[in-house]
């Protein structure tokens, strides 16, 4: 298994950067191609996948498991910033999803159906709060999400009443720890979630009017497009994909933790957009890229680990790399460097 898997693996991954070649996605795609690369030369054991009890266990089986969250949180920013936006506040509705679903369960004695329900209402709720104050009040963006963003730890708090809760119900446990046809079940969740955005995005006409807002929201409602409400639902959806995100993160460590669950993961959802090649000026989106991103950033975070690099540095060669994959996206940088090529001395 250790042996064949990189191969089929390598033989995918080529086949991958071959296809998208000339796309926005092949830059984030050949930085993690490379990544990986020297990950196998250099990190002893990190291709090596093994077989306990009918599940897949091994480096890379973390890095989908660990970047489930980000990839969730990475769907719905990426619709977001594609209508000219930004949601700081996704950690934070993260962190009232987990409050909720465990205050729910153990607090109030709910079932667990009905409180992972109950976490969903509350996050869509966050989400359609902050795109009420961004299409209807007019609300700058990044000034409507800081609001919730700053407040939704608190409102968190309130919900656990300053306490970490703790559950042990097997199906809420699943949901962050469980395995599906050998995978873990975060992976069929990011997978399920994915088919469906791309499917309302790119085979409705919701993705066109959602590019048409982003690059002229005026010039959209004067045409007929429903600009305020496709902004609205932008922010609803992200709401929803950051509650399932709180939900997986509340199960991995079978706690509410309405301090930490999800904090800083709303600067790696926006890098992840970034990275695959939506622009934070609004338009053109692309949910692949965005996956390509998220992983591009688990890995990278997940090779630091591996390479005892501190906590306190490892910021550093994070901010490198990300830098350096935002650069080569740039036509005009890339046009610079093609004529500096050719340049021929005297």
């Amino acid at each position: 298994m250790s042996v064949a898997f990189p191969l089929v693996f390598w033989s995918a991954l080529a086949g991958g950067l071959w296809f998208s070649r000339k796309q926005p996605v092949f830059w984030p795609l050949l930085a993690l191609a490379l990544l990986l690369l020297f990950n196998q030369v250099f990190t002893e054991g990190f291709f090596h996948v093994e077989v306990r009890d009918g599940h897949l266990y091994g480096t890379l089986i973390d890095i989908l498991n660990q970047g489930a969250k980000v990839m969730l949180l990475a769907l719905g920013m990426t619709l977001v910033i594609a209508t000219g936006g930004v949601d700081l506040s996704v950690g934070a509705i993260m962190a009232i999803a987990g409050a909720v679903l465990a205050q729910r369960f153990v607090g109030a004695g709910w079932s667990p159906g009905l409180a992972v329900l109950a976490a969903l209402a509350l996050a869509v709720l966050a989400g359609a709060w902050n795109g009420l104050l961004v299409a209807y009040l007019r609300i700058q963006p990044i000034v409507a999400t800081l609001i919730l963003m700053v407040a939704g730890r608190g409102i968190a708090q309130l919900i656990t009443d300053g306490q970490i809760i703790t559950f042990e119900n097997p199906t809420l446990v699943y949901l962050g720890n469980g395995f599906f046809l050998g995978l873990p079940f975060t992976l069929t969740l990011v997978l399920v979630m994915f088919g469906l955005t791309a499917l309302l995005t790119r085979r409705t006409a919701l993705g066109l009017f959602i590019e048409a807002v982003g690059d002229n929201e005026t010039a959209s409602h004067f045409t007929g497009l429903p600009a305020r409400q496709v902004k609205f639902l932008a922010y609803v959806f992200a709401g929803l994909c950051a509650g399932l995100a709180g939900l997986v993160a509340a199960s991995n460590i079978k706690c509410a933790d309405a301090n930490h669950a999800g904090l800083y993961l709303e600067l790696d959802a926006i890098l992840a957009a970034v990275i695959g090649g939506t622009a934070l000026t609004g338009g053109r989106f692309y949910l692949a890229g965005s996956m390509i991103g998220a992983l591009l950033i688990q890995t990278l975070t997940q090779t630091l680990y591996m390479r005892n690099v501190s906590a306190d540095i490892a910021p550093v060669p994070k901010a490198v790399v990300i830098l350096a994959v935002c650069l080569l996206q740039s036509p005009k940088l890339r046009e610079r460097l093609a004529r500096f090529g050719k340049r021929r001395p005297a």
